[in-house]
């Protein structure tokens, strides 16, 4: 898959997503990259630790956050998107479920859409993704934590998602989709959507898995979002041994060289032949 000016293989290879929020109030990080010096430094930081693709965000999406308005979303993210295709050779994803945003993000120089909530908030970002003709990235998510089979359901909403895709004319081989760790899940919903991460396989995707620092690592070991690094590192492994194409992570370094080990354990003693 073509993201930005970079292939990337679908399979057989777990790729680090740096995550940056320009955002006061982001769970984890909020207001520590909210300037665009501040935002292109982190960005030199991510890059030079390993990442391969950022994403940026200008909404906190956490349990309880305060919307913003497309505009000011629009204000927040375009100056760093463009700051970061001047100064850096790496493809930038947008995260936004806003089509207004992620067409001034495309404008702007985006390579990839980020959508939380897989194309069912904004009847328009279907129609936007597609005549831009850029890769994106659509998660599970709904209103209410109610389910009979998490996992099972969690595949059909994907199905829908996927109809509103074909329907717009977005290509299934420019998707990867995001289970939706800490939205619309209990704790014990989360945990499961981890565990069987490779259900969503049979959907023809690549998969990518956003845990890093979440509830389900503090609720856990009972830790605040600073000190969940380790925990993250287990979901890391997991997504690697699963198959996953993605991680989207805070602590970059870490989780690259937690993958790297995974995957030496994986094939690092087998031999062609």
């Amino acid at each position: 898959m073509k993201i930005g000016g970079r292939e990337f293989a679908v399979s057989g290879h777990t790729y680090v997503m740096g995550i940056l929020n320009i955002t006061p109030d982001s769970f984890s990080d909020g207001g520590r990259w909210h300037t665009v010096d501040q935002a292109l430094y982190r960005a030199g930081e991510m890059i030079a630790e390993g990442a391969d693709i950022l994403d940026i965000g200008g909404e906190s999406t956490r349990p309880g956050y305060t919307p913003v308005s497309e505009q000011e979303e629009i204000n927040r993210v375009t100056p760093v998107i463009e700051k970061i295709r001047t100064e850096y050779d790496v493809p930038v994803s947008l995260d936004t479920y806003k089509a207004g945003t992620a067409r001034a993000g495309i404008e702007a120089g985006a390579d990839m859409i980020n959508d939380i909530w897989g194309l069912k908030h904004d009847p328009a970002m279907a129609q936007v993704i597609a005549a831009a003709g850029l890769p994106c990235c659509l998660m599970h998510n709904r209103a209410e934590a109610v389910y009979r089979d998490c996992m099972a359901k969690v595949v059909d909403d994907l199905r829908e998602t996927l109809a509103i895709a074909r329907g717009a004319g977005i290509a299934q081989d420019r998707i990867i989709l995001d289970p939706g760790v800490g939205f619309g899940k209990t704790y014990e919903n989360n945990l499961e959507v981890i565990d069987r991460l490779e259900m969503l396989q049979c959907l023809g995707c690549p998969v990518l898995l956003g845990a890093s620092r979440k509830s389900v690592v503090g609720l856990t070991l009972d830790l605040p979002p600073g000190e969940r690094v380790e925990g993250t590192l287990v979901t890391s492994v997991y997504a690697v041994l699963k198959g996953a194409m993605f991680v989207r992570v805070h602590d970059v370094k870490e989780n690259v060289r937690a993958i790297k080990m995974a995957e030496a354990i994986r094939d690092g003693y087998r031999k062609d032949g």
